[in-house]
């Protein structure tokens, strides 16, 4: 049994009490002993020195001085009011700087008295000054720290009832007064050295007590490991069970298939898709249930592989559906199959929220007696009218915008779960996709089809806007067509769409014989499709429009994409929206136009996106300059948030756990052997508040 110890509510810890424990639970999601445990401290304070203030730089981070006040004076007025203190010591100078709490710093401070300050070095000009230090008059008596100190999240309204990091590090202290003889080892021996692993009672108190950066390091790789591993084993075993437990339709007949290779197929597949069809086809053969990830960029031909795995399944008597997260995406993915399907007189229809009860009705009907065999639609798929009379496959179009539950009740449609293949345009780093999708088994396209020209992307500033216009005159005379795109910022919708309205007005002056279409949030479903037909049949050359053309918009045609304000986009929609050209054999451009003034961040963003049309490698930058964001739970994503890896840094450390995970799971599925029987517990324990998604891919 797992020590009842460690799932104590936490309002029973000394000096927590029921409203601190509200404060926990509603502010940090800490309910019992071991959440506050597993709460790790996000920097550390080094007290145990002091710092020369002659040897201070920018570079420095956190520091501790030690120094006399030479002179204190009280600048601005109002809001721009601050006190401003000269400290020194025999190595020189530096200065403390106020903003807020004027009239208590002044009261508290004294000229010609000794202070230890410690605060954050920064450059003002090029003065070096530390902006709200921490300071208390010098006590040679006082006995300096002998371990880091640590500095833990807490929130504002939590810094309101006076709750800060100190309360909470005394609060760790009482922890592990209760519990350190209990923090026993789950990970076998062999595991602790093939990894180079300090003990798990050693790793949690030195990464809340740490006695130097040494071994604070050494506790952070093994609290890294810890996690990620129990991820990965869980992952590793989820897939494990389902392979055992879960049958799937065999799909061996390939009269139709064959007929659709011979006569019908427009094109040569690329050897990247013929490679994804053959792990299909293997899947769809082995008498358990494919869950299979297909990545691939835009434009690489996912959609022709998932119609030709529809056809394994008709071949075999199955009815098929593809789900997708918007209606013109629905609509898209409906008129590409029905082309295919008509050659083959397949029965094909659209299912969506915008669908008439009319036709609704009767494609139940058929959907119910088994005469209708390839269903696309949205959400619109998973209602409970909706009955399948033999579902034997599920294509599903960028997962991550589906919640996990509504998934859930798309296999639950037919007594053997149908086999799952879920599609992404979002290239997903190899770290992220172990972690989102370790369960899954993984299909990449990373070939573009035969005549695709690579996308040429440039980055101008707005003061080359006519240029710029120079650019799109020639592609127009050129008969090809343009996309200008706005962001979209949800704080402001109106700015947004008087940003957008000032953008179609220029262009309209720049280019006031070519009609224009205009796309935007605020228009009608309707009034959207009206303009949205308008460009893909010609009858408008260029599309001004917010990110609602991100998804869904096949044109091969359009051979430039002007993104304005682009330093408001990250990366992976960039990309995404680059994505929208390209689509025919003619040359196309991305012109990213900024503001000359850039954070770091934004330029190497749109350095990023010129030097490579590669989406892994630009889902790998994505992935360092913002972080796998939020993992959590049953959101979107559907997998725990991890509190300590990072996977854009780990990934040694991952691609390591879950090579130990797979082999564990491989001689073990179940961790029978008593030397897993605390591994057991441990995941137990660590799971014992989450509810199982487990089936779900």
């Amino acid at each position: 049994m797992i020590e009842n110890i460690f799932h104590t509510k936490i309002q029973y810890l000394k000096g927590i009490g029921d409203k601190r424990a509200e404060l926990l639970r509603e502010e940090l999601r800490i309910f019992t002993y071991r959440d506050l445990l597993y709460h790790f401290p996000y920097r550390y304070e080094d007290r145990s020195t002091f710092f020369p203030i002659g040897d201070l730089n920018e570079d420095e981070n956190h520091v501790q001085i030690l120094g006399t006040i030479q002179q204190i004076k009280v600048l601005g007025e109002g809001h721009s009011k601050r006190v401003m203190a000269i400290l020194e010591d025999q190595t020189g100078m530096v200065e403390l700087v106020w903003f807020k709490g004027v009239t208590w710093v002044l009261g508290a401070l004294q000229v010609g008295k000794k202070y230890a300050v410690y605060g954050k070095v920064s450059l003002f000009g090029s003065r070096i000054n530390i902006a709200h230090p921490d300071f208390e008059l010098y006590d040679p008596n006082k006995t300096l720290p002998s371990t880091l100190l640590p500095v833990y999240s807490v929130t504002e309204k939590m810094k309101k009832f006076h709750f800060e990091s100190k309360y909470l590090a005394n609060a760790q202290k009482e922890i592990f007064r209760l519990v350190f003889d209990h923090l026993n080892e789950f990970l076998p021996e062999e595991i602790l050295i093939s990894q180079n692993l300090i003990s798990r009672k050693k790793a949690l108190l030195n990464i809340h007590f740490p006695k130097n950066t040494q071994i604070l390091e050494q506790a952070r790789k093994r609290m890294k490991f810890e996690e990620l591993f129990a991820i990965q084993l869980k992952l590793v075993q989820n897939k494990q069970t389902r392979r055992d437990k879960s049958a799937g339709q065999i799909f061996k007949s390939t009269t139709l298939l064959t007929n659709f290779y011979k006569n019908h197929l427009p094109f040569d597949l690329t050897n990247a898709q013929k490679k994804v069809l053959r792990e299909i086809h293997s899947d769809c053969n082995s008498g358990k249930q494919m869950n299979r990830l297909l990545q691939g960029d835009v434009g690489c031909g996912k959609t022709i592989v998932a119609f030709i795995n529809m056809l394994m399944g008709i071949d075999n008597g199955v009815q098929t559906c593809l789900m997708a997260p918007t209606e013109i995406l629905a609509q898209q993915h409906f008129a590409s199959l029905k082309e295919f399907a008509d050659l083959l007189d397949i029965k094909i229809a659209l299912l969506t929220g915008s669908t008439k009860n009319s036709q609704r009705k009767i494609i139940l009907e058929n959907l119910k007696n088994g005469e209708l065999n390839i269903l696309v639609g949205t959400h619109a798929l998973i209602e409970d009218d909706v009955i399948f009379k033999n579902l034997g496959l599920c294509v599903i179009d960028e997962q991550h915008r589906f919640g996990v539950a509504q998934r859930a009740k798309l296999w639950k449609k037919n007594v053997i779960e149908p086999h799952i293949l879920v599609m992404t345009a979002t290239p997903i780093p190899r770290t992220l996709a172990m972690t989102l999708y370790g369960d899954l088994d993984v299909s990449v396209i990373d070939e573009l089809p035969k005549g695709r020209k690579p996308i040429k992307t440039i980055h101008k500033y707005d003061s080359a806007r006519l240029t710029v216009f120079g650019l799109l005159k020639t592609q127009i005379d050129l008969g090809r067509q343009i996309y200008i795109v706005y962001p979209l910022i949800e704080e402001s919708e109106n700015f947004d769409y008087k940003n957008l309205m000032e953008g179609y007005e220029a262009i309209s002056r720049a280019f006031p014989d070519i009609p224009l279409s205009i796309l935007h949030g605020k228009m009608k479903s309707a009034d959207k499709d009206f303009e949205m037909q308008r460009f893909v049949r010609g009858e408008t050359k260029i599309m001004v429009a917010t990110t609602v053309i991100e998804v869904g918009v096949n044109v091969p045609n359009a051979t430039v994409m002007v993104i304005e304000n682009a330093e408001r986009f990250g990366l992976s929609q960039l990309h995404q929206l680059r994505g929208r050209v390209g689509r025919g054999a003619d040359q196309s451009f991305c012109v990213l136009m900024t503001d000359v003034k850039l954070s770091r961040d934004s330029r190497n963003r749109m350095d990023t996106m010129v030097r490579t049309n590669n989406g892994f490698e630009i889902a790998e930058a994505d992935l360092k300059l913002r972080g796998p964001g939020d993992l959590a739970g049953t959101q979107q994503s559907g997998i725990v948030d991890l509190q300590i890896a990072d996977l854009a840094k780990d990934q040694q450390l991952l691609q390591n756990a879950r090579q130990i995970a797979i082999e564990i799971i491989d001689s073990d599925p179940t961790l029978s052997n008593p030397k897993y029987n605390l591994l057991k517990e441990f995941l137990e324990g660590k799971n014992h508040r989450n509810k199982e998604w487990a089936k779900i891919s």
